[in-house]
């Protein structure tokens, strides 16, 4: 492996799925691939779970680690061909992605979409540039429209909590008082799509009209408008606001009779909530499901080390 950015990257999902329980049990079987290699970790923009899990994760495989905040911690760096220089940018995404590629040996890039332009978004520049202008392996922290990361923690998770061999998962759009990217549900979905093939999950995705996602992610799935009517008999509940696709990063509504609620629960097979974290409380989820034992949200954000240390392993053991 030498990308990782979306779920075609990670192979068979019960071969991935194996591995990561079996670091879990044994974090330390294999330090000895990352010493004396360094891992840099670049981030764009802010990061809780993803820079500390993925620091845990190469620690666990005797990898150093360092972290830039671009923007914070180095020039800001501009990504255009052809452009004079002449405004804020002082240094130019050609040098800089060859200059950090020269001092670490693996590169993690964590950027988020701007929600102005959806082609500039779609078309991934600055993931993509760390790809053209060096020629070490990229791990995506998260990208314009993707976080793999994520959904490979997301979906060992339901593994470890399934209770019955089809499990019905469930994506429901939830209210957000700012608009926030799709990156999040495009990832799950096309996780799902995967799973649904390989592992037989049964998945649905529910949102107010207008939520469509792009077709690449939204093709071949089962939609339904009606969160309660899609919410009947799940086994997990994936909770995740997201701005509109068509009318690119609007918000098209704020409805809160879609948060989730111990009523929206009752629907349920006895669910799993889940959510990638940050949520907002009483936005996204009310108080007594997300603090109840129904919730799963610290399990997934556990799992996001044994997600990162899969990846860095084969990583490593491809060099």
């Amino acid at each position: 492996m030498k990308y990782f950015t979306s779920v075609n990257d990670i192979g068979n999902l019960q071969q991935a799925i194996n591995e990561a329980k079996s670091l879990k049990n044994n974090p330390f079987a294999f330090e000895h691939l990352g010493k004396k290699k360094m891992l840099a970790l670049v981030f764009f923009n802010p990061s809780l779970r993803t820079r500390m899990s993925t620091q845990k994760a190469a620690f666990h495989l005797g990898l150093d680690c360092m972290i830039l905040n671009a923007f914070n911690d180095s020039w800001t760096i501009e990504t255009k061909d052809g452009i004079i220089m002449d405004g804020k940018a002082g240094e130019h995404i050609k040098e800089a992605v060859p200059v950090i590629a020269q001092y670490c040996d693996i590169i993690g890039i964590r950027a988020f979409a701007n929600l102005q332009d959806r082609d500039e978004d779609y078309n991934e520049i600055l993931l993509n540039s760390f790809k053209k202008y060096c020629d070490i392996p990229i791990i995506s922290l998260e990208s314009s429209i993707r976080h793999p990361l994520q959904s490979f923690a997301d979906i060992i998770t339901i593994e470890e909590q399934k209770v019955v061999n089809k499990p019905k998962i469930v994506l429901t759009w939830a209210p957000h008082p700012k608009a926030l990217p799709q990156a999040v549900p495009n990832s799950f979905t096309e996780w799902m799509k995967k799973a649904s093939v390989e592992l037989d999950y049964e998945f649905i995705i529910t949102h107010p009209k207008g939520y469509d996602l792009a077709d690449e992610f939204y093709s071949n799935c089962t939609i339904i408008h009606n969160q309660d009517e899609a919410l009947e008999g799940a086994d997990f509940v994936y909770a995740k606001n997201w701005s509109s696709y068509t009318e690119y990063g609007q918000i098209l509504s704020k409805d809160t009779s879609w948060t989730i609620n111990t009523h929206k629960m009752a629907l349920t097979n006895n669910a799993k909530f889940m959510h990638c974290l940050p949520v907002r409380r009483n936005m996204i989820v009310t108080d007594d499901v997300l603090d109840s034992s129904q919730s799963i949200v610290i399990q997934q954000a556990k799992n996001r080390i044994y997600s990162a240390q899969t990846v860095l392993k084969r990583i490593l053991e491809s060099m």
